[in-house]
């Protein structure tokens, strides 16, 4: 998007507000300055270069970018894109990234993740030596799984080598790059992202099979964006899942268990409609789903990309998510998500269980059929 049709579209919002009933850092805050129609006036300002003062910062700066006012404006303005946007420009004129932001970028370029994770224990996980095995199908584990959820890569890896799908693991595998073009630091996106477009290319990529939404969302959406065609494609171990497990369906224990699917942002509503699938795999296992008000195109978001700089507004944001969802076990198909509900978990003391996809399947698989 450009500037002058980011300011075109600013000046078509109608204030009707129907973007503050959605946007969840308004509902917890209840500050105009932190609501979507008052960051479009702050991105003008933005754009216009004109004096923002720190509030108006900070409220373009917490905003979660997850589209829920997307889906709601009547006149189709492309808020999330708009703010992100005016990051971009908050950081030509030296501004932005914040201070906290920054040692994540700082971080990332030391370690070559988001979690400061020691490079040499990102495969701890694995249940064994680093698979050998060569393939054009490559799953990308992520920052998330790798460093925050280990949980979330083990239970994917095996579960795909159960279910018989051919794939490889990267020794070398490097942050997808997701933080800086989120964040607005377009140049270290690109950057980036070459560096892994190459890498594919030399081991002879074809498909990436991804675990976390936004690392989805990033190759998928934001490396074409930058760099145009990456000749690989992109999907979500989700989409697999349905597919696969009806090849298997008499070996899954189905036993009816009560939990409430999340729909991460990057898989639904900013990326291609991703709300079957995992449904369906949950399904098949015997999974009662017990659904929320406002799931799918408005499901809510984890909150988990403010957590760097907006703590106590990111655990509140999970924290009241968590508060309408009546099932005691939530299951989420984005390691990321796993990080962010979690944490308001925490942080709020409440008291749900939240697994990721691919571990409630395999224990399903595996009751069934116990090694």
């Amino acid at each position: 998007m450009k500037v002058k049709e980011a300011i075109e579209q600013i000046d078509s919002c109608i204030n009707c507000g129907a973007c503050l009933e959605v946007c969840q850092t308004y509902e917890v805050t209840q500050k105009d300055v932190f609501g979507p129609i008052h960051r479009l006036y702050t991105a003008r300002k933005v754009f216009q270069d004109e004096e923002v003062n720190s509030e108006e910062i900070d409220g373009i700066y917490n905003c979660l970018k997850c589209g829920r006012c997307n889906v709601v404006c009547p006149m189709e303005i492309d808020i999330a894109e708009i703010i992100r946007k005016a990051q971009v420009q908050l950081v030509t004129r030296q501004v932005g990234p914040l201070d906290n932001p920054n040692r994540v970028i700082e971080g990332i370029q030391k370690f070559d993740n988001a979690f400061n994770g020691d490079p040499a224990k990102k495969w701890d996980w694995l249940p064994g030596k680093f698979p050998t095995r060569e393939s054009d199908t490559l799953l990308y584990i992520g920052c998330s799984a790798s460093f925050a959820y280990p949980q979330a890569a083990s239970a994917s890896y095996l579960l795909l080598k159960k279910l018989g799908v051919d794939f490889m693991l990267l020794r070398d595998e490097s942050c997808c790059g997701y933080f800086y073009y989120y964040i607005g630091r377009e140049d270290l996106a690109r950057e980036k992202f070459e560096q892994n477009v190459e890498k594919f290319k030399r081991h002879g990529i074809k498909r990436i099979i991804t675990i976390c939404a936004g690392c989805y969302h990033n190759f998928k959406n934001w490396y074409p964006d930058l760099l145009g065609p990456v000749g690989f494609e992109v999907v979500h171990i989700s989409q697999l899942l349905p597919t696969l497990l009806k090849e298997r369906s008499q070996e899954l224990k189905k036993d009816g268990r009560e939990m409430t699917y999340h729909d991460p942002c990057g898989l639904g509503r900013l990326g291609d409609g991703i709300y079957q699938e995992p449904r369906e795999a949950l399904q098949l296992c015997g999974v009662n789903l017990v659904e929320m008000e406002q799931t799918r195109q408005l499901g809510s978001c984890c909150g988990a990309l403010i957590i760097s700089n907006f703590r106590e507004l990111a655990a509140k944001v999970s924290g009241n998510f968590l508060d309408k969802v009546k099932a005691g076990d939530i299951v989420t198909s984005c390691s990321f998500c796993l990080f962010g509900l979690n944490y308001g978990n925490r942080k709020m003391g409440k008291d749900k269980r939240i697994r990721y996809l691919t571990e409630v399947i395999l224990d399903s698989l595996e009751a069934s059929n116990p090694e």
